[in-house]
């Protein structure tokens, strides 16, 4: 593999983007991680911060195709995976493809959806594919959803279920800006939009070759066994009804890998563990009634696993002799 090349392309895109998204440069790195593990994002935020922007500047970068898609609750399954219509002339049925059939998909505030409606996304987000009338069809690669929902206005909105919450990747927050990048935002909308000013910087096909590099970032033992520590910790943790599942490993390995990538590294560190378990693992915790009640949240039980877990190669927790070479590039 060739981490140069990987960090190379990851800063070209987010510097293009950071021409549109001022002063989220977390953010948009934690997009370029769920695009190199094939993986779709949850973004909880109040409107008005960039979330429609994070999408279209992500999808204008690498010069994919893109479609928003507007969620209410009177929106059908066939919304959005497409329609099978009579062609009166042939004599058959056609298939009319959906929205969903576009590299980029942004499902804003997904959680107005019916339950039915949000589980027509489940099977392009599992297994990249569409079934409608019996017939399979494939989707365009790569294919990432990114969708949104406002934490504050609850009204006439539908909560995702546990089973679809799994399917994202990483979930995280856009956050207000800071005085001086609102400043600069106010300023640089003076005559257009940035959104009209970029273009495509990279070519976005080559996603699909990094994508298998990152495969080949090193993971040490003990840094794989410290991640699976953490997840195995929330299911034992006193404030959580139900832990983090398997595929929560699974989504914690992966995105180490490529974070490790983006930041020009062919081995995960763990620190890359620990950037990564507030993203990959708040959003599938159930947290009990009783803790609920104390207004315990899922980031601050993984926070407090975060500390309390011990970190390969730190002084006094591991065994002599056991500290790897990624583990000590940590300590």
């Amino acid at each position: 593999m060739n981490p140069a090349e990987i960090q190379q392309f990851a800063q070209t895109v987010a510097d293009n983007m950071e021409k549109v998204i001022v002063g989220k440069r977390e953010a948009i790195e934690l997009l370029m991680v769920a695009l190199l593990c094939e993986g779709h994002v949850l973004i909880e935020d109040v409107p008005g911060v960039g979330k429609t922007m994070l999408a279209r500047a992500l999808a204008t970068s690498l010069g994919l195709s893109f479609k928003r898609l507007q969620c209410t609750p009177d929106l059908l399954p066939n919304d959005i995976t497409g329609v099978s219509v009579f062609n009166q002339r042939s004599g058959e049925f056609e298939f009319r493809p959906g929205p969903t059939f576009s590299h980029l998909l942004l499902a804003d505030e997904i959680n107005r959806a019916t339950p039915r409606t949000q589980s027509a996304l489940l099977e392009s987000m599992g297994e990249g594919q569409v079934t409608a009338d019996g017939i399979t069809y494939p989707l365009p690669q790569p294919f990432i959803v990114m969708a949104t929902q406002n934490p504050i206005e609850y009204e006439g909105t539908f909560p995702l279920p546990e089973a679809q919450l799994d399917r994202f990747l990483l979930k995280l927050a856009v956050g207000y800006p800071s005085p001086a990048d609102e400043n600069q935002m106010v300023l640089n909308l003076q005559r257009e939009h940035p959104i009209t000013a970029i273009g495509q910087v990279v070519d976005g096909a080559q996603v699909l070759d990094l994508r298998r590099q990152v495969w080949e970032v090193h993971v040490d033992d003990t840094v794989r066994d410290y991640a699976v520590r953490l997840v195995h910790a929330t299911r034992s943790h006193p404030d959580v009804a139900l832990g983090a599942s398997p595929r929560g490993s699974l989504a914690l390995f992966k995105t180490a890998q490529a974070r490790a990538a983006v930041l020009g590294r062919d081995f995960v560190i763990p620190d890359d563990i620990k950037a990564l378990a507030a993203p990959t693992l708040a959003h599938r915790l159930i947290i009990s009634p009783a803790a609920r009640l104390k207004n315990v949240e899922a980031r601050h039980v993984v926070h407090e696993l975060l500390a309390s877990v011990p970190v390969p190669g730190a002084r006094g927790r591991t065994a002599p002799g056991r500290q790897s070479a990624a583990g000590a590039g940590a300590a």
